[in-house]
This record gives C-alpha cells, sequence and structure tokens, in this order.
C-alpha cells in the first residue's frame, strides 16, 4: 500500500461525513443559494431587467424570472461574446464552455471564477465517497486517465477563452493528481478522435492503470483498441491492477454486459453528473445505485413535472416541495449567470433525506410519434431486461418510429448492434415489447388498439454506431449516443448500414 491510499482512507471517511451533514440542510442552503445569487446579480443587465432588487424569496423570483431554453438567454450570450461586463453575472466569466445540439448552432455556457471551482470539487468528492464506502483506495497509487475532450483553448476578440468542459477541466486538474494522469497533455490535444484513441491505446499499453473515467461508449472503444494491439484476452489481463472505472453522461447498465465482457469481469463503478452549466450529483455510496444531489454549490435548483412541462405556463417548484419517483425536468441559476435555465435532463428522486436523484433522460429525447411518450429510463430497463435474461450483448442501442410503413401499421424500431444475429431474435423482441408495455400504459393501449404493432428489432454489425457518429459529426469527446428519438434523423444514419 502506497502513502497516497494510506493517506486518503481516513481523509475520504472525514469528508464523506462532512458531505452527508451538509447535504441534510440541504433546503436551508437552496435558500440561501437563491438570495445570494439574485443579491450576487442584482447589478447586472439581467438583474436589472428582472427586477433582482424587488426579490426576496422564491414566490418573488418566480413572478419576475420566467423560465428559459438557451435561445431565450441568446441575446444576452451573445454581449458577452463581444466582451461586455456585467451582464448575466458580474464581470466577464472566466470560459465559454462550447457546446451543441441547439437550433441556434453551437452553445456558449458561461464558467465564470465562482463556479469554475465547484466542478473540481465535486469530482474530487466523488472520489473520496467511493474509497470511504469501498475501502479501495489502491488506485491512487496508479495511474489515471480520463479519456476528454481537447484542452486547447480558442480566443475571443474580447478575450474570452472557449473550449469543451472536459478541455477547460483539464486545465484545473489539481497538482497532487498531474503525476498519475495520462495521457500526456500533447496527446490530448489531438482532434481527431480515432487518431487520439490509438495514441493514448500505444501510450497507456505499459502503464499501471488503475482509474479509468470516460463515456461508456467512448470508452468501450479504447478498450477493443487495447486487447487488439495487445494481442490478450481482456483488460484485466492488461491491467492487473484496473479497479475503478467512472462515467457520467449516459446509463451505464444497457454497457455493462459488454464492458465487463472485454474487462474480464466486474469492476467497481462510480457515476457522475457533470454538465457544463455545472456539477449537479454524484454517486456519494458504492452500495446504491442513485446520487447525491449538489446542493451547496452556487446552484439553485428548480423542477417541473414532466407531464407538465409543454403546459403554457407550466408549475415549477423548489427542492423542498419535490416528491420522490416523480419525473422532473431539472432547471438551474448558478453563480455563472444561468437563470432559471432548461439543461433538457428529466430526474427523479430516490430520496428526499438527503437529495437523491436518478438521471433518467432528456425533455427532447422521446418517442411519441402517437402520443406513447415513450422516455429513455423505459427503454433502458427494457434492454437491460433482455440482456440478463437472453444470451446476447448489445454495444449500443437506438429507438426511433417508424412511421410510413406500406400496407401495414407503424412501429418502433429498435437499432441493436451486436455481434451476430441472435438465433432467439424473435424471443427477445417480444421480450422487449412485454416489458414496454408494463411499464408504459400509452404505449400498452396503442398496442391492443392495433394502432401500433409490436416493436421490431434491426441488428447491426458491430461498428455501426461509430459509423454513425462519425457521419453525423458527432465522433468521441463529450458526445452521447441518443438512446431515442421522435425523429429519424440517428435512424437514418443507422439505417446505411448493413443489417
Amino acid at each position: 500500500m502506497g502513502i497516497k491510499s494510506r493517506i486518503a482512507r481516513p481523509l475520504a471517511r472525514w469528508m464523506r461525513g462532512r458531505i452527508l451533514q451538509e447535504a441534510l440542510n440541504a433546503d436551508q442552503n437552496q435558500k440561501n443559494c437563491l438570495l445570494q445569487l439574485v443579491r450576487g446579480a442584482s447589478q447586472t443587465q439581467y438583474g436589472l431587467d428582472h427586477q433582482f432588487n424587488e426579490i426576496n424569496d422564491y414566490n418573488d423570483f418566480i413572478a419576475r424570472n420566467p423560465i428559459h431554453e438557451y435561445e431565450d438567454l441568446l441575446p444576452y450570450i451573445q454581449d458577452v461574446k463581444q466582451g461586455k461586463k456585467n451582464v448575466l453575472w458580474p464581470g466577464l466569466p472566466m470560459y465559454l464552455a462550447k457546446t451543441s445540439g441547439t437550433t441556434a448552432g453551437a452553445k456558449y455556457i458561461p464558467i465564470s471564477k465562482e463556479s469554475m471551482p465547484s466542478h473540481i470539487s465535486a469530482a474530487r468528492n466523488a472520489l473520496l465517497c467511493y474509497i470511504a464506502t469501498s475501502g479501495n483506495a489502491e488506485f491512487v497509487d496508479g495511474k489515471m486517465i480520463f479519456l476528454q475532450g481537447s484542452p486547447i483553448l480558442d480566443y475571443l476578440p474580447s478575450g474570452i477563452a472557449v473550449g469543451r468542459l472536459s478541455g477547460i477541466v483539464a486545465h484545473h486538474v489539481p497538482k497532487y493528481l498531474q503525476k498519475n494522469r495520462l495521457p500526456k497533455y500533447e496527446t490530448n490535444c489531438i482532434e481527431d478522435w480515432e487518431t487520439k484513441v490509438d495514441t493514448i491505446t500505444r501510450e497507456t499499453l505499459d502503464q499501471d492503470m488503475r482509474l479509468i473515467s470516460g463515456i461508456p461508449s467512448w470508452v468501450q472503444m479504447y478498450f477493443e483498441r487495447l486487447i487488439g494491439q495487445s494481442g490478450k484476452e481482456n483488460i484485466k489481463s492488461i491491467f492487473p491492477n484496473f479497479s475503478l472505472f467512472v462515467y457520467g453522461g449516459v446509463h451505464y447498465e444497457p454497457y455493462r454486459k459488454k464492458m465487463e465482457s472485454l474487462m474480464g469481469g466486474r469492476i467497481d463503478t462510480v457515476e457522475t453528473f457533470p454538465a457544463s452549466e455545472g456539477f449537479f450529483a454524484y454517486q456519494d455510496d458504492i452500495h446504491r445505485d442513485d446520487l447525491l444531489l449538489n446542493t451547496n454549490a452556487g446552484i439553485f435548483y428548480e423542477f417541473i413535472e414532466v407531464s407538465k412541462y409543454h403546459d403554457a405556463q407550466p408549475p415549477r417548484i423548489p427542492i423542498w416541495e419535490v416528491k420522490e419517483n416523480v419525473q422532473y425536468a431539472l432547471i438551474l441559476s448558478t453563480n455563472a449567470g444561468l437563470w432559471s435555465y432548461s439543461i433538457g435532463d428529466t430526474v427523479k428522486f430516490t430520496s428526499v433525506a438527503p437529495y437523491r436523484i436518478k438521471v433518467t433522460g432528456r425533455i427532447k429525447h422521446y418517442t411519441s410519434a402517437f402520443g406513447e411518450h415513450v422516455i429513455a429510463e423505459e427503454v433502458e430497463n427494457a434492454m437491460q431486461s433482455a440482456l440478463k435474461e437472453f444470451d446476447f450483448i448489445a454495444n449500443d442501442f437506438h429507438v426511433a418510429p417508424k412511421v410510413n410503413v406500406q400496407d401495414e401499421l407503424p412501429y418502433h424500431e429498435w437499432f441493436i448492434e451486436s455481434e451476430g444475429i441472435p438465433s432467439n431474435s424473435a424471443d427477445i423482441a417480444q421480450f422487449l415489447d412485454d416489458k414496454m408495455t408494463e411499464q408504459n400504459i400509452y404505449y400498452k393501449d396503442l398496442i391492443e388498439g392495433k394502432v401500433l404493432q409490436p416493436l421490431k428489432i434491426k441488428w447491426l454489425p458491430v461498428g455501426s454506431f461509430h459509423q454513425a457518429m462519425k457521419a453525423g459529426g458527432k465522433l468521441g469527446g463529450q458526445n452521447k449516443v441518443p438512446r431515442l428519438a421522435n425523429h429519424r434523423d440517428f435512424a437514418d444514419l443507422l439505417s446505411q448500414s448493413p443489417s
């Protein structure tokens, strides 16, 4: 046991105690946070436009501050990009995190000197909580890798640095982690994802890798390259001390079976919920499968029931009014200058003392071409059950409606990447359909009412999702495979693969 791991264990137990104590005071922390944010931004352009000096409580706040999507804040963002100070938050932001996927093109999310530290502290706390609840601290004595975007930043004429979140965070990794961190800076700067993964593979093949972090689909690609270059059977035979996989952005369960076949068995995992807008939650207990909400990090949370999200004036509630097992859209205001901003993610609470959540999907990622209101959580639960029931491995999958079907009823088309078509494909399709009808009453009614026919599977060869993401300009980095959609955009890219 190394000196770092000996120090880490008592530090982790102490820190987790502090974290849980703080989490139990979340209601008051959130009330304080709201007033601190409002007071801090009262003399900004946004604060003046929305009478922040007249806000004394949450009811005042919602009366003067509407829900925003990115396009609603775009005029303010444009002023920020041009170098105008005191627009959304005092001064200028440290960074603008560049993301994609809106009708306005690229999004530029402000990160301030006040908000940046919480991105780092939340990631640190996730690892400390893992050590405290698992007893495993040995990974800190070996090498760690974070598969991420390029740390090269662009600069606007205003002087504001612009980059991907993972690249920005790379500039703030604590010094005590730098010695053990891979890959090299020059490798991280490679823009082409496939070239980058090949270079990382060569660079890490003979290292004592113990912690690996990234989006599961891209880590899967890294693992496949490692096995291919080494000639060995699995990752554990390449990295005998590999003991922790940290991920975020997507659910792990649909990937677990494939990942464990590559790894050579089960490896501890820690789930996190980071985004350009803030680091919202992380798994604080290895024995639980939910995430502790980060309620004292300069982020004020609001929630809208998903079933009411598209109403003309959907009811908004603060954290102290949420209920367990209700699907909510996540709304936030931050110390970087976002105000009642809908980030598009949906969550449900598994606990309210302390507040723990599960991320259940995206507001815009659903399938409801016929009023079925199918969400990501439902299709992932169905797939997870099928993987346990049947002997097959899904590298990835996507669900989309198939509407223009000649002389037959429309249906949901499931694109599943696998090594060959299972002999019991029809049984798998029926099982998935049964699981969907069990979970979703609207889907069940449409099937029984002969509006939809049962789902059909299009089996795809290995590499199909990789090629579709590449064709769509979404290969690598922070890009995530869309689990389901209400359109055929990604499905059409997948359909170009031979079945």
